[in-house]
């Protein structure tokens, strides 16, 4: 059953990914509409983070900002699934990528590296820098399965458009192992800007004006590894036009004092926030946690 759903879903995407960029926006227009003002798809939830994390900003700002955030949101939806049909130079001319040679020298004599990204810009069209590595690095990037498997399914396939493998959160650490051992040179993307599981939870932060557990489990690997660990800067400069810039977290993990480099990518992630807010992604429950509930746990 799952099969059949699977296979008219992607039949419907496909259709759609055909059609030109200005058509797609033009149906993400028209999708904007039911989507905030009839579904009004988690809008408390938008409302909320973004209030809470620009206190400073007044209610007309506020709303300006979550008007801009939904039209991108659906912008977001129609530019994934034209990645099931767009050639490798044109997705070139829609994201582009600075500061490449820092990921190349950081892999010399067979290192591998981490990058670290967020929700923010479209984070499905990063995978397209598989096309700006060297030939022999493989690209991975850690991801949460979807309950339902069709879309899942689909998903997975758009990840995979650029040659890149999706390593289950579940399995990262254990692939990543394994290619260390195999002596495979990786670029493995994690985005650590959602909320971990009350277990999962080692360090606390200001992150957006509020108390914030983050992920550290990307510290630990590189500390275990050796890996070096970069982060993505992405900037939204015009509609389905992103520029990504490669930046420095650590080079040599395994010497830096215990959260520092969490620190750093929270720091950096808050800096392409503010940059102009209304490309992350707002819907995420990311402040569900409150430090004063996990210290009475």
């Amino acid at each position: 059953m799952n099969h059949i759903i699977y296979k008219i879903i992607y039949a419907i995407l496909y259709m759609h990914a055909l059609l030109p960029f200005r058509v797609l926006y033009i149906l993400s227009d028209i999708l904007y509409i039911p989507v905030y003002y009839i579904v009004r798809y988690r809008r408390k939830v938008v409302r909320t983070n973004l209030k809470n994390s620009f206190p400073e900003k007044s209610k007309k700002e506020l709303l300006e900002i979550e008007h801009q955030f939904y039209h991108h949101f659906c912008d977001y939806f129609v530019e994934t699934i034209k990645l099931l049909h767009i050639t490798d130079e044109e997705i070139k001319k829609h994201i582009t990528f600075k500061n490449m040679e820092l990921v190349d020298n950081l892999m010399k004599d067979g290192n591998s590296a981490i990058m670290y990204l967020g929700h923010y810009g479209n984070w499905e069209w990063v995978p397209s820098i598989t096309l700006h590595v060297n030939k022999d690095t493989l690209l991975g990037q850690i991801y949460r399965p979807l309950k339902n498997k069709a879309f899942d399914n689909i998903f997975l396939k758009i990840r995979s458009r650029f040659g890149s493998v999706s390593i289950s959160k579940n399995n990262t650490l254990r692939s990543i192992i394994q290619y260390k051992q195999s002596g495979q040179k990786v670029l493995i993307g994690f985005m650590s800007d959602q909320t971990p599981a009350w277990n999962n939870i080692h360090y606390w932060t200001t992150f957006m004006n509020q108390n914030t557990a983050v992920f550290t489990g990307v510290e630990r690997i590189s500390k275990q590894t050796g890996f070096s660990i970069t982060y993505l800067d992405i900037k939204k400069v015009a509609r389905g036009k992103y520029n990504c810039e490669v930046k420095l977290i650590s080079a040599n993990p395994k010497e830096e004092p215990e959260f520092a480099i969490t620190e750093r990518y929270i720091r950096e992630m808050e800096k392409t926030i503010l940059h102009n807010p209304a490309y992350w992604l707002w819907t995420h429950k990311r402040w569900k946690y409150k430090k004063e509930d996990f210290e009475k746990r």
